[in-house]
């Protein structure tokens, strides 16, 4: 079967071409504003693609600063952003918003394969194409399917070059025909996540981890932070930027980035361990969206215990739960099994031993003990929402429970 991944690899820039490269970003960014400017201001039956194209030419020739983003990135942003709006109206995502200078990702797309001339140099380092900024390297990291390697079915499609805190690093888009994996025939497993305990097991073990920041980084950070603080409080409002508050924020950056790479490591590393041993996952189907809203409420209406309720909801989005389904997802596929999705209610309240929702059975945040005088049942609560999750993916994969009901 065909199967389409991406794969990362970390770019190796000569200072001017760090500086063509940033350019080219810009004008991207700039390219999606323009455009997205442009469409909303028309009337919804004015809107067309045909004109749209024609609206970017026309900018990237009246506009010297559009000009250094090659045609077909430019033609790109113009495919993406038509996309984004194709998610909107199917209810997949919100409609598309101007793109801020500072809370945006650079990026830059090469939608052709074959302009990107990917070389092996040796065992470490790659050589790639990348228009109007020339021959670059990268850390090879991974065989891909070029040169002789390289066929209908097994090839490079394209790449994006993106900018993070610690550089700039290409995405390859990489076509590749596999074999159908054979079903798996291991045991079953349901996984409730949560904020003490990350991953809870319904076999009775956990996948947990420590900080994601040592003791010193994290005291670092937090030096950096009071010192942005301080700088911003000396900046005259609409000033510009000094470059002593930008070094500070990219070093803030930097650390936030490396937490972040070690989460997505520890993800990566525990869900194809999750995926290799069992032949089917169940997950809660959470509205996480819904889960991190503020509690600030309106001023007519002001919400309680709105502190705390931030502190759980940055804690939410630190283990990246929507991450962990999308990896267990690809990753079980890939060996036979499957992810199934059930749903959320009363999967904590529920005794999975008798299935009876008994008021208080859940006595701590850690311990579950039923009060059904004919059970008595005592576990983990976390393991015993795992065991319920477990029940309800093997009801749903039988045809009994639809996932969504």
């Amino acid at each position: 079967m065909k199967q389409q991944r991406g794969h990362k690899a970390r770019l190796y820039l000569t200072p001017s071409q760090a500086k063509t490269a940033e350019e080219q970003g810009h004008a991207a960014r700039t390219m999606w504003n323009c455009l997205h400017s442009w469409w909303t201001m028309l009337p919804k039956d004015k809107r067309n693609l045909a004109d749209a194209d024609a609206a970017i030419r026309q900018g990237r020739k009246d506009l010297d600063f559009l000009g250094v983003l090659p045609a077909q990135a430019a033609q790109q942003v113009l495919k993406t952003y038509f996309r984004a709006w194709q998610n909107c109206w199917e209810g997949r995502a919100q409609a598309p918003d101007f793109k801020g200078r500072f809370r945006s990702r650079m990026a830059i797309d090469i939608p052709q394969g074959r302009d990107l001339q990917i070389v092996r140099l040796n065992r470490r380092w790659g050589r790639m194409w990348a228009p109007k900024i020339g021959f670059v390297l990268f850390r090879w990291t991974k065989d891909l399917p070029v040169g002789k390697r390289a066929d209908k079915l097994n090839k490079v499609t394209g790449a994006r070059l993106v900018k993070e805190a610690n550089g700039w690093h290409v995405v390859f888009r990489v076509q590749a025909e596999v074999p159908e994996p054979q079903p798996h025939t291991g045991p079953t497993v349901g996984i409730d996540r949560g904020i003490a305990k990350p991953l809870a097991l319904s076999d009775g073990t956990f996948r947990e981890h420590g900080p994601w920041l040592t003791e010193g980084e994290t005291k670092r950070l937090r030096r950096l932070e009071k010192a942005s603080a301080r700088k911003r409080r000396a900046r005259t409002k609409g000033e510009k930027t000094s470059k002593r508050l930008a070094r500070t924020y990219d070093q803030i950056a930097q650390l936030r980035a490396k937490a972040k790479r070690r989460a997505a490591d520890w993800q990566h590393r525990t869900t194809t361990g999750i995926a290799e041993t069992f032949s089917r996952i169940g997950v809660e189907d959470l509205a996480i969206s819904n889960m991190i809203r503020s509690a600030k409420g309106t001023v007519e209406a002001p919400g309680t215990n709105v502190r705390q309720k931030a502190g759980l909801n940055r804690s939410i989005a630190g283990q990246a739960w929507g991450r962990t389904v999308t990896l267990l997802e690809y990753k079980a596929a890939q060996r036979g099994g499957q992810a199934v999705k059930v749903p959320a209610p009363n999967t904590s309240r529920r005794c999975s031993a008798c299935g009876f929702i008994t008021p208080g059975s859940r006595e701590t945040q850690a311990r579950f003990a039923c009060r059904n005088p004919d059970c008595g049942f005592v576990e983990n609560a976390d393991t015993n929402a795992a065991r319920n999750i477990d029940h309800a993916a093997g009801l749903a994969v039988s045809g009994l429970l639809s996932p969504r009901q």
